[in-house]
């Protein structure tokens, strides 16, 4: 087989101390690593200094949804404590069959607690909120009926906030909750659209004051949706990598969106992507021509080495777990040799990896 298609030629070894457990002070002040994808040639920068690598006319595409505080923790009905991970946002609510002064809506959760719920089993988290367990899937999912019953001004969207937590990947230790900075820092400032469990993370170095600097200069934003979902951190667990089963995630291209890639491409102007997920949506969003169509669909496009790209040039995006998809995809834009080289010279320069970690551009149109 093919290396760039076994799992295992995607492992590399990082120390834990280069894994971020806190964002860098000021969005912008994260390094920057770019990478000439055809040279391999890197150069070490912070990201207030990625408008150089700009220049009038290039068109920026980001992600522009929103993280919602999916984790809640609670108690049992009979008293012991359980922790509970919404996997997609919760809508569309109407009136509670047991209580009309409630209103209910049906999600898929992780439960964690000392003893696996049972179906019919009620969980509590605050006198307006609470959950009840419907059936147990195979995979560790739980399908709950989520019950609120919001106070006069308030709607679940508010109850979430008091109650929830940021959604924190795994690899973050915060033992006592999420912090009043994870709540600014975990999400993007031109956040828009709310759906995502974890957040488009390679937007979280943009600032106010850099985002205008980059308009200033000429440089041309567009926004799509990808609402991310718990599969981004889900193991790939089959050897041959072509063979695992991606996640699907809801993604909007909007006409205007299409209309100003699409215009982009025709000027022979350069496509920068930030992040895995904006990649994703494009992609998925083109024909075999590279036109963009809009598009509200889901999205379960698995991009690893040997796809061609149609729509975009450049990418920024953070440093990946090994063994991810998420790596297959930078691999597939840059080739997997050079970018495990990459990650081999930042982990020996001392740069901090994944959510709150610095930032990679991959530049493969000058």
């Amino acid at each position: 087989m093919d290396d760039d298609f076994r799992l295992a030629a995607y492992d590399y070894h990082l120390p834990p101390e280069h894994i971020a457990q806190y964002p860098a002070a000021r969005r912008d002040h994260s390094r920057l690593m770019v990478l000439d994808a055809e040279s391999g040639e890197l150069a070490h920068r912070h990201f207030n200094e990625l408008p150089g690598y700009l220049r009038p006319g290039d068109l920026l595409v980001v992600n522009n949804t929103r993280v919602f505080p999916a984790r809640l923790q609670g108690y049992k009905e009979t008293g012991g404590r359980v922790e509970m991970l919404l996997l997609h946002y919760p809508g569309n609510s109407g009136p509670c069959r047991e209580d009309p002064a409630w209103q209910e809506t049906r999600v898929l959760a992780l439960v964690k607690s000392s003893k696996r719920p049972r179906p019919g089993g009620r969980l509590l988290f605050g006198d307006r909120l609470q959950a009840v367990v419907e059936t147990l899937h195979d995979d560790g999912k739980v399908r709950i009926r989520l019950m609120h019953r919001p106070a006069e001004g308030e709607d679940l969207d508010g109850l979430l906030a008091r109650h929830g937590q940021m959604p924190l990947p795994p690899y973050i230790s915060r033992p006592e909750g999420c912090t009043e900075e994870d709540r600014r820092r975990y999400q993007t400032r031109y956040a828009r659209e709310t759906g995502s469990v974890a957040a488009p993370t390679a937007g979280l170095h943009f600032s106010d004051g850099l985002l205008t600097r980059i308009r200033d200069r000429g440089i041309t934003t567009a926004s799509v949706t990808l609402h991310v979902g718990y599969g981004t951190f889900a193991p790939v667990r089959t050897e041959d990598i072509r063979r695992h089963a991606i996640h699907s995630e809801f993604v909007h291209v909007s006409p205007e969106t299409a209309q100003t890639i699409n215009r982009a491409r025709a000027d022979g102007r350069r496509i920068w992507a930030v992040g895995t997920t904006t990649v994703r949506t494009l992609e998925f969003a083109a024909d075999h021509a590279g036109m963009v169509r809009p598009v509200q669909d889901l999205c379960d496009m698995f991009i690893y080495p040997g796809h061609r790209f149609r729509v975009v040039d450049n990418l920024i995006t953070n440093f990946h777990l090994p063994r991810s998809s998420l790596l297959f995809l930078v691999s597939a834009l840059a080739g997997r040799k050079r970018i495990l080289a990459s990650y081999h010279e930042a982990i020996r320069r001392g740069y901090r990896f994944f959510s709150y970690g610095d930032a990679m551009a991959i530049i493969t149109r000058k």
